[in-house]
């Protein structure tokens, strides 16, 4: 339970000069939550630390509701309207508003509203979270750099536009960034980001689709695309193949196979009579890793596994993990860590290629690797001690 302090809402609400969303106002300056849910008038409900928790904080009734759900909306330049019962928009802050009117919401007006941090975290923030692991950012980082195409995978509010943002801010300032989201809410701190947002114009809505097409015209160094929902999958696996590599993008789905599998049926939403065989070539050609992610029991949002795709054989893609979350025991129950399978990553030779540097990485995958095949886990023998892997399995440290 969040404490609040005292406060006479009736006489708020009676009082012209105060703002109907005061019920809300600490929970909108607390920079330690994640999330604000109201589900009805005497139901607001935060996430705070990945835990959703009831507060105590009140509207008089749904009328007060209303009024509050107005003084937000107005501030995006919009108004509520009883015959487009849902809403979504971006706040002036940065945060992402959800609302959901009658008839649609059955017990009465709610609203939603993602927060985000006032400064996006960066890779090395993750590190510190346990949300990865020091080889795995590090091999991420390198990846970025190497204009490798990146897929992000996971459930609702697992963390996949928090990882996207940090990952993005990887990619060297002298680049040319353009992201598409539908409510803009990646920030980065590159000089050179153009943001495209899909936003109402009139009666006309911008498509995340119409906007992938355009952006591909605006010279971007690299493409960013903050969710694939629908039909822009497929022009954004067209960029990818095409000369515009070092993209980026997240999707909803429960693992990496899950993903790809989801990849061709948002591809299929297109509109185009396009045989399996064709989507699944498509997807090998256009990614190279695919970063699942999840939150945990706890709340904790972790990096579970970084995939590589690997090839095309008898219409299945292959893919090989590179870094698995596993149980690393001791005093706290649940403790996972990110760990490299053993699996030496075909990216490495176009890491080293570019001549980018990774210490963290060194060890494990080695310049000098003619020996070392492409896929496959190297035995652990003493002959493999001396700049190959560790005889050790590191799962276990």
């Amino acid at each position: 339970m969040i404490v609040a302090p005292p406060m006479a809402t009736r006489a708020a609400a009676a009082d012209p000069s105060v703002t109907p969303l005061q019920p809300i106002v600490p929970l909108l300056r607390d920079s330690s939550l994640t999330e604000i849910m109201v589900n009805g008038p005497d139901a607001v409900y935060v996430e705070r630390d990945g835990k959703v928790l009831l507060t105590d904080r009140q509207f008089d009734d749904e009328n007060h509701l209303l009024g509050a759900i107005s003084a937000l909306v107005a501030t995006t330049g919009r108004r509520i309207d009883f015959s487009e019962p849902v809403l979504e928009a971006r706040l002036p802050d940065g945060s992402r508003l959800t609302v959901v009117l009658p008839p649609v919401a059955v017990d009465g007006p709610m609203l939603t509203i993602r927060k985000f941090a006032a400064s996006p975290y960066g890779i090395d923030d993750l590190i510190r979270f346990g949300s990865l692991s020091l080889e795995a950012a590090a091999f991420l980082r390198a990846s970025v750099l190497a204009r490798a195409n990146l897929l992000i995978s996971g459930g609702s509010s697992s963390g996949k536009t928090t990882l996207l943002n940090a990952l993005a801010t990887c990619i060297p300032e002298d680049e040319r960034i353009v992201t598409i989201e539908e409510a803009a809410e990646l920030r980065l701190p590159q000089g050179h980001v153009c943001r495209l947002e899909c936003i109402q114009a009139g009666e006309k809505t911008m498509t995340l689709r119409q906007l992938v097409r355009h952006a591909v015209r605006m010279r971007p160094d690299r493409l960013i695309v903050g969710e694939v929902r629908g039909g822009e999958a497929l022009d954004m696996l067209q960029a990818m193949n095409t000369g515009h590599d070092g993209a980026m993008s997240t999707i909803h789905a429960n693992s990496p196979r899950d993903a790809l599998s989801r990849m061709e049926t948002l591809v299929l939403m297109a509109g185009l009579d396009l045989p399996v065989r064709a989507i699944r070539q498509q997807l090998r050609g256009a990614l190279n890793l695919l970063v699942h992610v999840g939150r945990l029991a706890d709340g904790r949002r972790k990096v579970l596994s970084i995939a590589e795709l690997t090839g095309f054989d008898d219409q299945t893609i292959a893919l090989q993990e590179l870094f698995v979350s596993e149980a690393t025991g001791g005093a706290v129950p649940g403790r996972t860590r990110l760990t490299p399978t053993g699996i030496r990553p075909q990216l490495m030779d176009k890491i080293y290629q570019r001549g980018i540097e990774v210490p963290e990485l060194s060890r494990l995958f080695p310049k000098n690797s003619a020996a070392i095949a492409d896929s496959g886990r190297r035995p652990t023998t003493a002959a493999q001690t001396d700049g190959g892997f560790p005889t050790r399995d590191r799962r276990q440290n």
